[in-house]
């Protein structure tokens, strides 16, 4: 096992407890109960002293201003300077949905990698600096590939990163760049996260997605804590996230009524409301069954940073939704990269596919009736759309090429209905 030269006296994990069957477990790079087999997660002290409004205000604007709600005792080592992105104001894509406000929870900002899974790998890498490991890695279909390997190399830890072989070339770059182990799988993410389930084992790396993972999905929830102060300590009706692993949306219910429940907001949790691409479903699909479990699919879209076949979290967040009141949408692929278009010109935001995707279906969302003319909708959008271009390239107008001429400027004016 790779150990890391830093000293972990700074920060230490929280014990775990099962989510199935209860059982507690100490402070360890594991995620799942050896009793019942169900995943383990964060267990907080009942007694732990939770700041209030002006503290959490008082802070530096970092994911690190919420630490009272987050895996620890002690102080973070790494990443300190994730999180807190923008709450953008969409009243043009409020028009268009319906209701009375909408905003776009913009994490294709986020540091230092450009997507919200900057904020779980914060998390996790504050985990393997509490247990000594000095090898970090990850299981992933592109952003979290960019976050693991952008994170590690800022900490001086080695990194490793499978991703499936027919990953996006943007994504692809957008992690090579930091130079760690990236090792391309023949297959899908299921069978790269299968694999890589296997290497935490063998080597003893903290595999952010694997045995960290327990620690890791906890940064998710610091998106519900943000959209919640930045809207002046209220809740939303309505927030509409993309599905992969379904971790986010049921990490986004925890997080709603945690502050909830510490008295820092006060009104009924907003309903949760899912999207995925059609190519890959099973979180959709499982909730409109309404009985059973997840059914694995073989993904088929190029919504490729969702398209997980078998989601560990899939029950978990349909669970989330359904008991929020709200619901889940699949949209195509042709409907996805619309949503793209609509996103940027209706916000000036540009986004990758899976935000296509939570565009498009709160879009559909709207005309099947789920939104009301007093809603306030949140929109989480995940990644930047530089990291899936080619997803819009050929959908796209060429730009004319001209003279410097001002004669055919105003030819191209006039031809658009523009004062020549």
């Amino acid at each position: 096992m790779a150990v890391s030269t830093l000293s972990a006296a700074s920060v230490r994990a929280l014990p775990q407890r099962c989510r199935i069957c209860g059982t507690e477990a100490e402070a360890a790079p594991v995620a799942i109960c050896e009793r019942c087999l169900g995943p383990l997660e964060p267990l907080y002290p009942a007694a732990r002293l939770l700041p209030d409004r002006a503290t959490i205000k008082a802070r530096e604007p970092s994911l690190w201003r919420y630490r009272e709600w987050l895996p620890f005792e002690g102080a973070p080592v790494h990443s300190l300077d994730t999180g807190f992105t923008p709450l953008v104001e969409a009243p043009r894509l409020a028009h268009r949905l319906g209701v009375a406000r909408a905003w776009i929870k913009n994490d294709t900002v986020s540091h230092p990698s450009l997507s919200f899974k900057d904020r779980v790998v914060a998390i996790a890498i504050n985990a393997a600096h509490a247990f000594g490991l000095g090898t970090l890695g990850c299981a992933s279909t592109g952003n979290l590939a960019n976050a693991v390997a952008a994170q590690a190399v800022r900490a001086g830890l080695e990194a490793w990163i499978f991703v499936p072989e027919d990953l996006e070339p943007e994504k692809i770059l957008a992690t090579a760049v930091y130079a760690p182990h990236l090792v391309r799988i023949r297959g899908h993410y299921d069978d790269v996260n299968r694999l890589c389930a296997q290497l935490a084992d063998r080597f003893g790396w903290g595999i952010v997605n694997v045995n960290l993972r327990g620690y890791y999905g906890e940064g998710s929830k610091t998106m519900a804590f943000e959209i919640t102060e930045q809207l002046g300590w209220r809740l939303p009706t309505a927030v509409v996230a993309p599905m992969a692993g379904g971790s986010l949306v049921t990490k986004l219910r925890k997080g709603f009524r945690e502050f909830r429940e510490a008295g820092l907001v006060e009104g009924d949790d907003p309903r949760l409301y899912g999207a995925q691409a059609a190519g890959c479903a099973p979180i959709v699909r499982l909730i409109e069954r309404g009985e059973g479990g997840i059914v694995p699919e073989v993904p088929a879209t190029i919504a490729r940073s969702i398209a997980i076949g078998n989601p560990a979290d899939g029950p978990f967040a349909a669970k989330a939704i359904t008991d929020s009141g709200g619901w889940a949408e699949a949209v195509t692929d042709e409907e996805l990269v619309e949503g793209i278009r609509i996103l940027a010109e209706t916000t000036g935001i540009f986004a990758e596919t899976a935000g296509g995707v939570t565009v498009a279906a709160a879009l559909a969302l709207a005309t099947r009736g789920h939104f009301g003319p007093n809603d306030e909708v949140v929109l989480c959008i995940t990644g930047h759309g530089l990291k899936t271009t080619e997803a819009v390239r050929d959908v796209l107008a060429e730009a004319p090429v001209i003279a410097a001429r001002v004669k055919e400027v105003a030819a191209l004016v006039g031809s658009r209905g523009g004062a020549p």
